[in-house]
């Protein structure tokens, strides 16, 4: 924990509770995005075994959330955190809410595949490539997180940007599949859902960001634009 410049206490035990739970987040973090990567391979090769141990492994996702949420509050009961103590305390709350997310994601893109077995699928091409950004994202906000690195975070919210404007671009292709091919509006429909969810992780990389700002500055930046954020934070 020196690394993220925290609070000395008297209490060993309390700089060795903060420890662990930042460490879970890092473990959780790490399932999360190996369900991500797998449910973007999974579109890719139309594997139906992977999709299906994917579903199976979300209640592990869901478990980890519950019993780092626990944790954090016995600590706020018991220690009284204050200051960066907090703020750390929080950060780590609200990320692990919007990493069960991200799992939900990956659940249900998975879900969709079993679902549409053996249905014509329109061209995933994009779809895969905007999934591989937004894992990138998820990746580096992760190592932002386990440094509480400011320059690392801005990075990765700057690249949200780009998977809004890949997003836009199979919404385009999409519609233009289902104008060519009225059959397949069904499953184009999935598609477009599947897009929105992963556009949804980008957004959510984002506000962990921001939990890094909050944590690292005792600034609430949400809601705030990438290039504002930069200027912020005197790295405009």
């Amino acid at each position: 924990m020196d690394n993220m410049n925290l609070n000395k206490h008297i209490s060993g035990q309390f700089n060795a509770e903060l420890e662990s739970v930042r460490n879970q987040v890092l473990v959780m973090g790490g399932l999360v995005e190996q369900q991500l990567t797998d449910a973007i391979a999974a579109i890719h090769d139309q594997d139906l075994d992977a999709a299906r141990k994917i579903v199976a492994n979300d209640h592990k996702v869901n478990a980890m959330e519950v019993a780092i949420d626990e944790e954090c509050t016995r600590i706020i009961a018991k220690r009284q955190p204050t200051a960066s103590d907090l703020r750390l305390v929080m950060a780590i709350i609200k990320t692990i809410t919007d990493l069960e997310r991200i799992g939900d994601v990956a659940d249900k893109i998975a879900r969709m595949l079993t679902d549409n077995a053996n249905k014509p699928q329109p061209p995933l091409v994009s779809l895969e490539n905007m999934g591989r950004r937004t894992i990138k994202m998820l990746h580096d906000v992760l190592d932002a997180f386990a440094r509480m690195d400011l320059d690392a975070a801005l990075a990765v919210y700057k690249e949200d940007d780009k998977v809004d404007r890949e997003y836009e671009s199979i919404i385009r292709e999409l519609m233009t599949y289902m104008m060519e091919d009225p059959r397949t509006i069904p499953q184009v429909l999935n598609v477009l859902w599947a897009a929105r969810a992963i556009e949804r992780v980008g957004d959510r990389c984002q506000h962990i960001c921001e939990y890094i700002v909050y944590y690292v500055k005792g600034k609430d930046v949400r809601h705030t634009k990438a290039d504002d954020l930069g200027t912020l934070l005197g790295k405009g």
